[in-house]
């Protein structure tokens, strides 16, 4: 769209963790819109060893970046998460239905802190004048994942397991919980769409849901990603390890009225391509 694009992070310099730091970096470069991508985050495991450091550090540089982009007279792109719904929140989840429960335990302290961050903006907007939109896109994933053992999400958590049990001919591949659970996943060229459009258009109050693919069990999650491997041993499940949120899918109407957006990418193709670029970086 021509913008021109300047990150900022740990690697350029800046902990956002620091009010300092991020009114710096923000007032600085004089930006006429700020997107707070930044996040600590992890799977349902390391959310669960390390809450407090997960709301801690969520919050506080959500915090900054939005006071910071007030006071420079930015406008505001927040990206939030599908992890601050309801744990029993009907399905498909709609954006007022976000504050009708607590989050599911597991991931609550992210969640929360996400989330708070939307009234923060509201009251900024209030007080302040602060321009700025808020998006809550479903479970991403695609190439350039994390893929640490300690701290990935479901796909590339599974890509690495089956990858490896492929190559060592592993006859059985156990995985983490019933595999019941359900989830939409949104491939991360989609979601870059997305915000891009949100980043042009949006500044309203309210968040706005970016869907992903159609809702999946974590089960056949599996299957699809053991074909695409080519792993042809035994799938069994750990059932002493928690599944999560029961369910998470959800509606789309306020992203396509609103942005003229949909997901275009299919989870069988986003996969697909994910792996190839896995497998890829495996043999560098």
């Amino acid at each position: 769209m021509g913008a021109d694009v300047v990150p900022i992070s740990r690697r350029t310099g800046f902990d956002l963790r620091n009010p300092v730091d991020a009114f710096t970096a923000i007032s600085r470069e004089g930006a006429d819109v700020v997107v707070h991508l930044a996040a600590r985050v992890g799977g349902i495991i390391a959310n669960m060893n390390a809450p407090g450091s997960f709301f801690y550090d969520n919050m506080q540089m959500g915090m900054n970046v939005v006071h910071a982009a007030a006071m420079a007279g930015s406008r505001l792109l927040l990206v939030g998460t599908i992890c601050s719904y309801p744990k029993d929140c009907p399905v498909p989840f709609k954006e007022e239905d976000l504050w009708n429960g607590f989050p599911e335990p597991t991931n609550a302290p992210y969640g929360i802190a996400k989330k708070a961050l939307l009234v923060m903006c509201q009251a900024y907007r209030k007080e302040h004048g602060l321009h700025f939109g808020y998006v809550c896109p479903v479970n991403l994933y695609g190439p350039n994942d994390n893929f640490d053992d300690s701290t990935s999400h479901v796909i590339p958590a599974l890509i690495k397991r089956f990858v490896k049990a492929k190559e060592q001919d592993q006859k059985r591949v156990t995985c983490f919980g019933t595999g019941k659970a359900t989830r939409s996943f949104l491939y991360i060229e989609d979601a870059a769409k997305a915000i891009a459009l949100a980043v042009k258009d949006l500044d309203e109050d309210e968040l706005i849901n970016l869907p992903g693919c159609p809702e999946t069990s974590i089960s056949d999650l599996t299957r699809i990603i053991a074909r695409h491997v080519g792993y042809e041993g035994s799938i069994t499940w750990d059932t002493s390890k928690p599944d999560g949120q029961p369910r998470r899918f959800v509606d789309g109407t306020r992203a396509e009225m609103l942005l003229g957006w949909e997901p275009a990418t299919s989870l069988e193709s986003g996969l697909r391509r994910t792996i190839e670029w896995y497998r890829s970086r495996s043999e560098e």
